[in-house]
């Protein structure tokens, strides 16, 4: 099979799946390299990792894409699929983490928590909204 070519952003989206703004790729791929770090680590309980983080800047700069990753899981009823970092394509879990973080830097609410809900049993849209946030926050302050 001969490769495509991909001409305009339309292309590209056919090909590859959706496609993200620079400040979004680099959310992805910071959430790709904590799951790749992730993997062999104990899963931890929602509601555990969201009571002990801080919400110190500097007490641990990873510590919230950390729990993020290790009960997404538990929130989904699976484990969501990340992708190497640095790959072009976007798995539809990897989009969905991103709508909701673009949607929690511009203040959407409307948009925060119809893809909280339409993705999340009600007991962890909270916890999960907040991880994402907390995240999302990081990456644009940095």
């Amino acid at each position: 099979m001969i490769p495509q070519r991909i001409h305009t952003e339309r292309d590209a989206q056919e090909a590859h799946g959706p496609v993200f703004d620079p400040t979004a790729m680099d959310f992805i791929n910071h959430l790709r390299m904590i799951a790749l770090g992730c993997r062999s680590a104990a899963r931890t309980d929602l509601f555990e990792a969201c009571a002990i983080l801080s919400t110190d800047r500097h007490v641990a700069k990873t510590a919230h894409a950390e729990a993020l990753m290790m009960c997404l899981s538990q929130a989904l009823g699976k484990a969501p699929k990340m992708l190497i970092p640095g790959v072009v394509e976007v798995s539809f879990d990897e989009a969905w983490l991103a709508r909701r973080s673009l949607a929690a830097r511009t203040k959407d609410e409307a948009s925060l928590t119809f893809l909280l809900h339409s993705r999340l049993p009600h007991y962890a849209c909270r916890n999960i909204g907040f991880l994402i946030s907390a995240d999302s926050d990081r990456i644009s302050l940095d």
